[in-house]
């Protein structure tokens, strides 16, 4: 198995939206706002390699989207999904699956490109893994989460008959693989973990967005059921504790994965750093 860390570019976010009730006195100390109050957040995806299969996890908000709309959330960084890929070493046909933890614009945009003025998959051989539930809620949204869930990042792919539900069919991923699903962020986010070599690995999805979301109460104001992502934050920190799990963050600018440590203040981040300093590639 091979591990390929994807940089699908940087992002801007309200900073108080990111940390829902926390005062930005408090977390602007980890992640300083700018004078528009908004912070820089990473689109990062993780590639894996196991041979004869090829999975991307997840593909930030892509670039088929309009200059004005791309503008709100001001694009910044030299990171591009296809681009990193390619500098990975992989062209786009070699993507056998891609698993979008959910469909919220900034984890599934890229999973669809404008070529001309037609729309079709970025990956023409992958099948796209979504849970169905989570289908259902983005093609039928609830009134607050109806603009992160954009009809031409989701509908191309069905279209194309390359979206697949996790839930629902067999599929095939090793044993390496193992997959929950929570409901606190946004209903049926997968949370994938990896099993490489002697470690294993959580993609923490938006549960745990950056180092800085470690601590149980920083939940996003996004979060359809906020006091539902403490319990579930509380409750994967404790296993990542007791069965020695790496987390990888895929908003953190900074920090590619942690340690979680338990101390007298509560579950906190330890050696935060990329993803080659925690293991051999």
């Amino acid at each position: 198995m091979k591990l390929s860390v994807i940089d699908a570019g940087n992002f801007k976010l309200d900073g108080g939206a990111m940390f829902g009730v926390v005062p930005k006195t408090i977390w602007n100390r980890y992640i300083p706002a700018d004078e528009n109050n908004l912070c820089n957040f990473k689109m990062r995806c993780l590639l894996v390699d196991e041979g004869d299969r090829v999975t991307l996890i997840d593909t930030g908000m892509g670039d088929k989207q309009a200059e004005r709309w791309q503008g709100f959330y001001f694009r910044n960084g030299d990171g591009e999904l296809r681009k990193s890929i390619k500098e990975a070493g992989y062209e786009l046909s070699q993507i056998t699956d891609v698993i979008l933890s959910h469909l919220h614009f900034d984890h599934c945009g890229g999973a669809v490109m404008r070529e001309g003025e037609e729309l079709k998959p970025t990956f023409p051989n992958a099948k796209y893994w979504v849970h169905s539930a989570h289908f259902h809620s983005a093609t039928h949204p609830n009134p607050r989460e109806k603009a992160t869930f954009l009809h031409e990042n989701i509908m191309p792919l069905q279209e194309a008959g390359q979206l697949h539900f996790i839930d629902k069919e067999d599929h095939g991923f090793s044993e390496a693989w193992t997959f929950e699903f929570i409901d606190g962020h946004t209903e049926k986010m997968i949370l994938p973990f990896i099993r490489f070599r002697d470690k294993n690995i959580l993609f923490g999805a938006d549960l745990i967005p950056t180092y800085a979301h470690v601590h149980v109460p920083y939940v996003m104001s996004y979060d359809v059921a906020p006091l539902l992502s403490m319990n579930e934050k509380e409750r994967y920190l404790k296993k990542m504790v007791e069965e020695d799990i790496l987390l990888f963050f895929d908003h953190d600018v900074e920090h590619e994965m942690c340690k979680i440590e338990w101390t007298e203040k509560g579950y906190r981040a330890k050696d935060a750093g990329k993803l080659r300093d925690f293991i051999s590639l």
